[in-house]
């Protein structure tokens, strides 16, 4: 059986070319902000800005 958990999926989109590059998860409970990261986009070849987007199903 499956086991429940306290953590949410999304996306991590780049702010400059609006990719969706990055799934990571964060939990729901402790952390109310999203989360915003420097991560390496393939698209623009450089590290950028990425930002929490719409949570996965």
């Amino acid at each position: 059986m499956a086991k429940k958990t306290n953590r949410k999926i999304f996306h991590m989109v780049c702010e400059v070319c609006k990719k969706q590059n990055y799934i990571t998860s964060s939990n729901k409970i402790e952390q109310k902000e999203k989360l915003e990261a420097k991560k390496f986009c393939k698209w623009c070849r450089k590290t950028t800005t990425h930002k929490e987007s719409a949570k996965l199903k």
